[in-house]
């Protein structure tokens, strides 16, 4: 089976009535727990940005307290599920403060967590990764916003 292009969607959708549009996304979200995580997000989270980031923020703090530290390799393994749950949750919501915030949080997180992740090359390499990618994000952003985000910069560097 051939998969449509958006544009082809787009103008088949156009043509859709109120009610097939509400039965297609409907039927879109029984398949996959991100769709349905996506429709979650994009109707009832999605003008409570700041509600959304607090409530990812305790599902990360959450996640980093449920972490084996027995040893490092469960350590890279709980770091890189928790870092790609951030990143869909970033996807859902394509706001750039989102994406900072979230980052920041992680950041900071890694660097307090205990065991040190200093010992570690892997995970001094994703902290510093994700550090980077945040200085970038931060320069696409207004001048206030960037001076209050170039200070938690400083406070993790």
């Amino acid at each position: 089976m051939k998969t449509a292009t958006i544009k082809e969607i787009k103008s088949e959708l156009s043509q859709c009535t109120h009610q097939e549009i509400i039965e297609l996304c409907l039927r879109l979200s029984r398949f996959k727990k991100e769709n349905k995580e996506l429709l979650t997000y994009l109707l009832f989270e999605s003008t409570h940005e700041e509600g959304y980031i607090e409530n990812i923020k305790s599902e990360v703090d959450e996640q980093f307290e449920a972490i084996n530290t027995v040893s490092y390799y469960y350590i890279k393994k709980s770091i890189r599920k928790i870092l790609r749950t951030i990143k869909k949750y970033i996807r859902y919501s394509k706001n750039k403060e989102t994406e900072i915030e979230l980052l920041l949080h992680f950041c900071q997180k890694l660097k307090d967590f205990k065991p040190s992740i200093q010992r570690n090359n892997v995970l001094k390499n994703i902290y510093l990764r994700e550090l980077e990618a945040v200085k970038k994000k931060v320069k696409l952003l207004h001048e206030d916003l960037q001076y209050d985000y170039e200070l938690e910069l400083e406070s993790l560097s």
